[in-house]
């Protein structure tokens, strides 16, 4: 497996992966930016900065995240909520087939090993509220205002 650590606006960005694909991309507050970056991370490290400079809305790098059966489903149903749009809990528990498995769906979300690219950040509490965000919720807030920013309306 290779690492490496890159800046972003939220803190260094730590990703790990090798020729299967990207197992890891976490948030840490502190850290020292890697050097030089591995080829089997390159292209997952570009299409980070392409988002963080408001270049692009999806990833197509190839992951590899490490997690249960009901884990992997609840990751691949969060890949479909679309760029710029949230859906909340109990959606997305729907969406999995079983309304009661919300504090599961809620727990998988909360286990995805891959930042931004499985966007977690995109669920929201049934009212519109920012609940629950590993990396923080002032960061659940950047993302999604990164990704549906407000546009002044003109006055004339």
């Amino acid at each position: 497996m290779q690492t490496c650590f890159i800046n972003s606006p939220l803190g260094i960005t730590k990703l790990v992966g090798d020729k299967n694909g990207v197992s890891i991309i976490s948030i840490l507050e502190e850290g020292e930016v890697s050097t030089t970056i591995s080829n089997e991370l390159k292209e997952a490290v570009t299409q980070l900065q392409d988002y963080f400079e408001g270049n692009r809305t999806n990833f197509t790098f190839k992951l590899n995240p490490k997690g249960t059966d009901f884990q992997q489903r609840v990751w691949q149903e969060l890949l479909n909520i679309t760029f710029g749009k949230t859906m909340s809990y109990l959606e997305l528990s729907k969406k999995l087939g079983d309304v009661k498995a919300i504090r599961a769906v809620a727990s998988a979300n909360g286990k995805n090993p891959l930042w931004i690219v499985i966007p977690c950040h995109r669920v929201i509490g049934k009212d519109g509220s920012l609940t629950g965000y590993a990396g923080g919720l002032w960061r659940k807030k950047w993302l999604l205002e990164h990704e549906n920013p407000t546009s002044q309306q003109s006055l004339f």
